[in-house]
């Protein structure tokens, strides 16, 4: 056994909390060997098991009609036989029977909206919120080294959409800056209104634009409709969430976008960073410097054959993405996703160990494409058909 291991059990042992010695401890994690990596996520994801197994009679029925117990998981290889649910059953009527803690004991709901407009509900309590709080301020802190400047949030407020996980995110990210501005109000989004605010921090404050990619790039469209360029500063980034492809199918160019960006806001891609996440898991999978997604260490990507999910593809091939998430407490977080990625394998330069993903598509077999980005972008371009054309009686 190794030593992470043994570190890991001895804390158990004296009725400490383990997890939060794993989420607060990525730079350790980080400079591990992959063997030592995996032996101790073999540690980890096989006490989540247990938990849910144990404490959730729906995700017991699901692994005992497969035969898999806790006690079968003995090492690495054997993570691939544990059962997953699918993230489409969050969207079920009674989602409530994921559940592995009482619903009384349920602090925060967050939901996503794809192109069905139905909701995927993530229910999460105190403990998994302490985890999830801790864990995503520890990968911001590691990844875009953030404390201070202001932050321009093309995006509703958490105060017009509390429940929207992408929201709630960026409300998360924003609260590490000195001051912040959100920009899509009773969504509606006024580019003038974006350019005055930066120009009115300028010289003040490091200036950051958040959002997701649709948003970002209209306001470049804007910029270059106007012929208006802006020079932000030495430290800017323009930080993204919420997936490429709008709700009209068509995909923004990650290359065309981070040349505009340069162009019209003075931003190399290196300081452009998008994220990856989902509201039914406790993470975000955060670009380095080398424009590089690092998943958390503590979290574990097993990359599927669609045409057998029972099976992996070897690293840098792709598949269907399915993810083991320790941290989360209320639901299990074994996750059967509708994402197709694949694990990179070419030289890391940050000098971080760990599992880097690439995102290629959704999977064949997903009955809809989108997210809360997807969701907002129809609203806002239903509203705005409205106004164009108003429906008079």
């Amino acid at each position: 056994m190794f030593k992470s291991t043994e570190l890991y059990e001895k804390i158990k042992e004296v009725n400490s909390d383990a997890i939060k010695w794993l989420i607060t401890s990525n730079n350790f994690f980080y400079s591990l060997s992959t063997e030592e990596q995996q032996e101790l996520k073999t540690h980890i994801i096989r006490d989540a098991f247990k938990y849910h197994f144990e404490n959730n009679a729906y995700y017991r029925e699901q692994c005992e009609k497969k035969g898999v117990r806790p006690s079968d998981i003995q090492n690495y290889t054997d993570l691939v036989n544990i059962p997953v649910i699918p993230v489409s059953t969050f969207k079920s009527a009674n989602s409530h029977r994921l559940l592995s803690k009482p619903l009384s004991s349920i602090e925060h709901e967050m939901r996503s909206t794809g192109t069905s407009g139905i909701p995927s509900v993530a229910r999460r309590c105190d403990e998994t919120m302490d985890y999830t709080t801790i864990g995503l301020y520890n990968s911001f802190r590691d990844m875009l080294k953030l404390s201070s400047g202001a932050g321009l949030c093309l995006c509703p407020s958490t105060e017009e959409i509390p429940e929207m996980g992408m929201i709630k995110a960026f409300n998360w990210l924003a609260g590490l800056l000195d001051t912040n501005r959100f920009m899509v109000k009773e969504e509606r989004f006024v580019p003038e209104e974006a350019v005055s605010q930066l120009k009115e921090w300028q010289g003040k404050f490091t200036r950051h634009l958040i959002g997701p990619p649709f948003l970002i790039h209209r306001f470049i469209s804007f910029l270059k409709a106007t012929n208006t360029k802006l020079e932000l500063d030495s430290g800017s980034m323009i930080i993204t969430l919420g997936g490429w492809k709008r709700f009209t199918g068509a995909m923004i160019s990650r290359t065309e976008f981070n040349q505009e960006l340069e162009t019209w806001l003075g931003i190399p891609a290196n300081q452009v960073r998008d994220m990856y996440g989902l509201v039914e898991a406790n993470f975000l999978a955060i670009e380095d410097e080398f424009n590089q997604k690092h998943i958390p260490p503590y979290i574990h990507f097993s990359v599927r054959d669609p045409e057998n999910l029972s099976r992996e593809v070897a690293d840098g091939e792709t598949g269907q993405l399915v993810i083991f998430d320790p941290i989360a407490r209320s639901t299990p977080g074994m996750l059967l996703t509708e994402d197709m990625i694949y694990l990179r394998t070419d030289r890391d330069p940050s000098g971080r160990n760990s599992q880097r993903m690439q995102y290629v598509m959704r999977a064949p077999s997903a009955t809809e494409f989108g997210c809360c980005a997807v969701n907002l972008e129809s609203k806002m371009s239903a509203d705005e058909q409205r106004d164009v054309c108003p429906v008079t009686q």
